[in-house]
This record gives C-alpha cells, structure tokens and sequence, in this order.
C-alpha cells in the first residue's frame, strides 16, 4: 500500500529527475522538442503515412462509415418493426445485430480520426456517401428484411476486399488493412446467420 509519504517522494523524485534531463539537455545544446502548431484541425499525424494517403484513406473509410451506419439504421428500423411468428427470435436478433454493426461504426470513425480526417457524422452526409440505398418509409417482410440485411453485408464485404487491397498496395497503410480485415470476418459472421435464418 502506498502511503502519503512514499507518493510525495516519487512526485519529488519525478520532478528531479524532469530537471536533471532539461539541465542534460541545456548544457548538450539540445532544445527540447515541440509540437508544432497547425491550423484548423490541430496537429498532424507523423506516423509513417503520406498526408495525401492519410487523406485517401480517410476518403476511403468515411464512404465506409456512410455504409455501416445506413445498415445499422435498417437493422434498427427492422428490430423495431418486425412482425410475426419469429418476432421474438428476430426482434433479439436484429438488437444483437446492430449493437455489432454500432461498435463496428465506432472503429471506423476512430480510425479516420487516428489518421488525421473528420469523421462524417450526419444523416445527411451518411446517406450521400453510402453506396447503400435506403429503404424510406417501408417495413418489410421478416423474410425481406433478412434478405435486404444479407444482401448489405455481402455488399460491404466485397467493398471491404477491395478496400484492403487498395490500403496495403496503394497507401501503404498496414493499419487500416488490418482493420479492414477485422472487418470482413465480422460482417462474414453476420451474413451466415442471416443466412441461417433464411435457408
């Protein structure tokens, strides 16, 4: 256990040692680093990727996040709305579903952000960007639903294939691909059940 004393001699012994290697430095004629300041959106990331491939890549995965979030919206439209028979069983599955594809939406906006991009984050902007079409104003058959959801996952899949490639061999960009592929098994998860459920 940790007493009040043995904490305040290790913030003593912090703030000595902070000292001594700014005395180090001084006396060496080393200055210590700055960050330095950028305009608008902060500074910019230094992690080993061009700026235009960070930008091609955040380009890439925001059309990604339209995606993502027009699927989740449909799986939460069908959760709610779903009738019949099988309403327990696909009012649960549609939930567990979409709690998915929310994480999901989470890492890939975050990922825009590591690499230095704004996260879309509008309906409006999802709905422009996604390559998905919107089902307004219509509630399906439980067996259209399931059909509609499977149909939007195998189409992210394909899209995340490509994606991969284009952000190891174009961008350069190892992190994303591995993201991506991340990715790809989740939605290959949630395509058999859907699947499942139709066979």
């Amino acid at each position: 256990m940790r007493t009040p004393f043995k904490i305040l001699i290790t913030g003593l012994l912090g703030t000595v040692a902070f000292i001594v290697a700014q005395e180090v430095m001084v006396t060496r004629g080393l200055e210590p680093k700055t960050i330095p300041e950028q305009k608008g959106s902060g500074v910019e990331p230094n992690i080993g990727i061009s700026s235009n491939n960070r930008s091609s890549v955040a380009k890439l995965l925001n059309t990604l996040l339209a995606d993502e979030y027009l699927l989740y919206v449909k799986t939460q439209n069908y959760h709610w709305n779903v009738t019949g028979l099988m309403f327990n069983d696909l009012h649960l599955f549609f939930g567990k579903q979409y709690n998915e594809l929310s994480f999901i939406i989470d890492m890939v906006a975050e990922r825009v952000r590591a690499l230095g991009g704004h996260a879309l984050g509008s309906m409006s902007s999802f709905i422009k960007n996604s390559r998905l079409k919107e089902q307004a104003d219509t509630v399906p058959s439980d067996r259209e639903m399931l059909r509609n959801l499977l149909n939007d996952h195998e189409a992210i899949i394909q899209v995340i294939r490509n994606d991969i490639d284009s952000s190891m061999n174009e961008f350069q960009d190892e992190g994303t691909a591995n993201l991506l592929s991340d990715l790809i098994t989740r939605h290959e998860k949630m395509a058999w059940m859907l699947r499942a459920y139709i066979s």
